[in-house]
């Protein structure tokens, strides 16, 4: 398996984050198989583009509340590296 689990939605409470106040977050590295997503389905355009983080953060977001990391944004990115043999990225970790 690559993710801890797959969900649809998110369990914690809204945070309100910007894109600034997310960039403000240093990347550290994660373990695919910790984390649990947020989004059940993925378009496969998006997987596959080679602009995909043209229009984003170039790592992904995880929120850490409860015991658990939940892949919030950068799905897309996670799943690239797991093709890739990957069993880590880095990723903006928000703690609540």
């Amino acid at each position: 398996m690559i993710f801890k689990a797959v969900q649809e939605g998110q369990p914690y409470p809204e945070h309100g984050m910007t894109m600034k106040q997310w960039a403000e977050i240093p990347p550290r590295p994660v373990r695919l198989d910790q984390l649990i997503t947020t989004k059940r389905e993925l378009g496969l355009d998006r997987l596959l583009a080679d602009d995909s983080t043209f229009y984003g953060d170039l790592f992904p977001h995880v929120v850490q509340w409860d015991g658990g990391l939940y892949l919030e944004d950068g799905v897309h990115r996670a799943l690239r590296a797991a093709l890739q043999q990957r069993t880590s990225i880095h990723a903006r970790v928000l703690v609540l």
